[in-house]
């Protein structure tokens, strides 16, 4: 009897000791492989940010819009440069060249240009000076088939030198040598040499709820597309990007908490 009692109190003192022991070895555990009901939820907040962040952007983008339209070049010798006045407004000097691109674009920063270098002595090589006119160098690049509109082929790209009135516009200089022309009721250039057949700087990509942009080849106003909608080529807005940090600066805080509450 007297041995049974030793032995329940050496049991009883080993007990608080074995207790800490597991203790601390459930400690280390947790401190190296963390805690699962701390990770599926800090899995979950990821994923969410994530998908957040996705849609933002998605936003951002889907609000880029492509138009189908006449664009206005001159040329500087070398290169071409767009436009800043329209073809009606601007009166170019003996010797100028200018150009005309059908294409798709959201502004004039992403604006195909012509495919044909703006070289007046190759195009008017055959056209001699004559008093009282002037020579304007014209390239008219109706542009591919897939920028065409639907059953449509473009005609092939070509050059001519129109001589006309020392007065002239640069519209009446088109006139000239690639009739018949379209305008629409704002009369915005529509048709060169009847090409297309229909529609009108019409939306065929993008946010269906954007506003028509201010038309580069409009014959009346300025031809900077910057001052219309989508001047900034589509890209996410000041406010989007502050949206998608704030979501990221959330997350990151929320995972900072979590640990420290391991």
């Amino acid at each position: 009897m007297a041995d049974r009692h030793r032995a329940a109190r050496r049991y009883r003192h080993r007990l608080p000791v074995q207790h800490a022991r597991e203790e601390e070895a459930a400690v280390s555990r947790s401190r190296t492989h963390g805690s699962p009901r701390l990770r599926v939820p800090l899995v979950s907040l990821l994923a969410a940010l994530v998908a957040a962040s996705a849609v933002l952007l998605g936003a951002g983008s889907a609000q880029a819009a492509g138009y189908r339209y006449w664009s206005f070049w001159e040329g500087n010798g070398k290169n071409w440069e767009y436009a800043t006045q329209g073809p009606s407004l601007l009166r170019p000097d003996d010797g100028t060249v200018q150009g005309f691109r059908f294409a798709v674009s959201e502004d004039s920063g992403d604006a195909d240009q012509p495919r044909r270098a703006p070289d007046f002595g190759a195009i008017c090589a055959d056209t001699p000076a004559k008093d009282g006119r002037k020579r304007v160098a014209l390239v008219i690049d109706p542009g591919t088939t897939t920028d065409a509109p639907d059953g449509e082929k473009p005609p092939a790209l070509r050059a001519a030198c129109a001589q006309v009135a020392p007065d002239a516009s640069s519209a009446e200089a088109l006139a000239a040598v690639a009739k018949p022309l379209r305008y629409d009721d704002s009369a915005m250039l529509c048709a060169i040499s009847g090409y297309p057949k229909s529609g009108c700087g019409e939306q065929v990509s993008g946010d269906s709820g954007s506003a028509k942009p201010s038309e580069p080849t409009k014959t009346t106003g300025d031809q900077d597309m910057g001052e219309g909608e989508g001047s900034d080529g589509g890209g996410p807005s000041a406010g989007l990007l502050v949206g998608i940090g704030a979501v990221l600066l959330l997350g990151i805080a929320a995972v900072v908490q979590a640990r420290r509450r391991r």
